[in-house]
């Protein structure tokens, strides 16, 4: 089902608003001349200046992020205190036999779906949503009244439990255990997204596993088939891991119940070592995006989904995430350095980009560094980020100004700039 359409004298309305909304943040970002030496730690913004940085992988702490029991005893607590405002379900377990939950929360007739630690080693898009339940399930603030009237959110705080214990990128699943699942596959080649060998660190070949990542299928009824394999990134992915199958599942669902997921967001991080594009002594916070596939319309084999696809959405999205950031940045410095993720890739098999081309607005946040780079250095930090972001575009949607929004807006966010790590990444991002 299509997207109601929204009235042109409401876009042009908000163009007007919008341009008042920003202008104050957007100046407040902008770094004025400094007077401190060359190699002052100190960046005109007031944020740390940029250091030397590495991407090389290392075994640092991740104590301080939540595992997985700690997780399940964390939801049936929001849970119990909520009085049942915030409904925990088990959707589906990994491959290795943990639970995958979820948490619903809301009544209302916009239904968002938000995902964290689909890779293992991306952790704090997990404590996020938890903060983010605990609010929506137990404050009595206006904001928290309008999301639980005019929302609801179906939150999986992290779906690829078995990486997240193993605090690593791909799942534990041999490709064995794949064509154990799916004996219609018997001789195929192994998935191009199937890991054997060394990777962040990381050694694949006693625990291989995959990319969960590369594994959705538009089509979502679609089966593995043996004649797919291996398939490349360009292409769209099978359903092959009971993770990636339960969020499936949950968007089903979704979709039976409320005709469409208006939005969905996925949580992730990226290399720690990108900075601004105008100043080599900013780390980049976060990289947010909205376009995760080329336009359905003129794509061979994707021209099905051109109706329901809707890129102006997504950015509306992303600028209602992008402004919260943007007006704390005078407070907190590090808000300000929020920029696009690189526009120039189409990954049908992602979570995000087959969702898109179902018709979900799809919002990308990617903070910066993974466990092997920055371990829990910054987590605080990081998961504000994240929850500020979540928390400014839930309230954008809830009050419908998210329709009002300008595009073009998104547009104009500054670039991702170069990365000043001493190591190149080594795997396709998101």
């Amino acid at each position: 089902m299509s997207r109601p359409e929204r009235s042109k004298a409401a876009v042009v309305a908000g163009v007007a608003v919008l341009s008042l909304v920003t202008a104050a943040p957007a100046t407040a970002q902008q770094p004025a001349q400094s007077t401190q030496p060359a190699q002052s730690t100190q960046s005109a913004t007031g944020a740390p200046a940029a250091q030397k940085c590495s991407d090389e992988p290392r075994d640092l702490p991740v104590h301080e992020f939540t595992d997985h029991r700690e997780l399940g005893d964390e939801l049936q607590r929001i849970e119990s205190v909520s009085g049942g405002v915030v409904d925990v379900d088990e959707i589906g377990r990994s491959n290795r036999g943990r639970e995958i939950w979820s948490a619903r929360a809301g009544s209302g007739p916009t239904a968002v779906l938000l995902t964290s630690e689909i890779h293992g080693n991306e952790k704090t898009g997990t404590d996020a949503l938890l903060r983010l339940l605990r609010f929506v399930g137990t404050s009595d603030s206006p904001k928290a009244e309008r999301w639980r009237d005019e929302l609801t959110i179906v939150a999986i705080p992290k779906m690829n439990p078995d990486a997240a214990e193993l605090d690593r990128r791909g799942n534990d699943m041999t490709w064995d255990d794949a064509v154990q699942r799916y004996p219609q596959l018997a001789g195929a080649e192994p998935a191009w997204n199937y890991y054997t060998g060394e990777l962040q660190g990381d050694d694949y070949s006693q625990r291989p596993g995959f990319d969960i990542n590369r594994d959705y299928n538009p089509d979502l009824s679609y089966e593995p088939q043996a004649a797919d394999f291996p398939g490349t990134s360009a292409d769209t992915g099978w359903y092959l891991s009971p993770e990636t199958r339960a969020v499936r599942d949950v968007y089903v669902g979704l979709e039976e119940e409320f005709g469409t997921v208006d939005t969905y967001v996925d949580l992730h991080h990226q290399g720690a070592c990108y900075v601004m594009p105008d100043d080599p002594d900013r780390f980049v916070t976060m990289s947010i995006s909205g376009k995760f596939v080329d336009d359905p319309a003129q794509t061979p084999g994707h021209e099905e989904y051109a109706d329901e696809y809707d890129l102006d959405y997504a950015k509306k999205l992303n600028v209602a995430a992008y402004n919260a950031l943007q007006a704390k940045a005078n407070n907190n410095p590090l808000f300000g350095n929020i920029t696009l993720y690189p526009q120039d890739i189409n990954l049908p098999g992602t979570g995000l980009g087959s969702f898109a081309l179902n018709g979900s607005g799809a919002v990308l946040f990617e903070v910066r560094g993974q466990t092997q780079t920055l371990g829990q250095k910054y987590r605080e930090q990081l998961v504000r980020t994240v929850h500020t972001g979540l928390s400014g575009m839930l309230s954008s949607l809830a009050s419908g100004q998210v329709d009002n929004l300008d595009p073009a807006v998104y547009d104009a966010i500054p670039p991702r700039g170069p990365s000043i790590g001493d190591t190149a990444r080594t795997v396709a991002e998101p």
